[in-house]
């Protein structure tokens, strides 16, 4: 049984306010969600499932059925108008991989040398999406640049905010 599914009750409750409801969800269920996001690479399909759980997550909260026919639109302005603005859970994990990045990139550890790395020879099939082109797609810089502005702390940050928080492209939209 599923973090989600056992909190059902409290999903229900009447007596328990949205704003309390959405501090529960994000405390108990997505911080389990959330654990080492900063290794996913996020492919386009992948993206579309972390909208759908946090939609998902936020419609049980709300009580709004699929068959009530509520875009995901007016559930999050209803979400807001709850608890104020909010950063979506794609956002969370655009920034938390981002801010990884940037430490990796500072420490001289094994983390830096495997990021660093390629592998010998070739894969058969087509290419495959790798950690490293979410990094260059987000800042829309080559990896040469990221790495030089990693090391000002300061301009990665601003980076980090600004990247993570740009509007997704109609590519990963479904």
């Amino acid at each position: 049984m599923t973090a989600l599914s056992k909190l059902k009750p409290i999903w229900k409750d009447k007596n328990i306010s949205v704003k309390c409801k959405v501090r529960l969800l994000r405390a108990l269920v997505l911080s389990i969600f959330l654990y080492a996001c900063e290794t996913w690479t996020l492919t386009a399909e992948l993206q579309r499932r972390i909208q759908t759980l946090e939609m998902r997550c936020y419609r049980t909260i709300l009580g709004i059925s699929y068959l009530s026919h509520t875009s995901n639109d007016q559930v999050c302005t209803t979400i807001q108008q709850h608890i104020g603005p909010y950063d979506d859970l794609l956002t969370i994990v655009k920034e938390r991989k981002l801010r990884w990045y940037g430490h990796m990139t500072r420490s001289d550890g094994l983390a830096k040398t495997v990021l660093q790395g390629t592998v010998e020879g070739r894969r058969r099939g087509g290419q495959r999406k790798k950690w490293s082109d979410n990094i260059k797609e987000w800042t829309k810089k080559t990896f040469v640049e990221t790495q030089a502005l990693a090391h000002d702390r300061d301009r990665w940050r601003d980076l980090v905010h600004n990247s993570s928080r740009r509007q997704p492209d109609d590519s990963t939209q479904s």
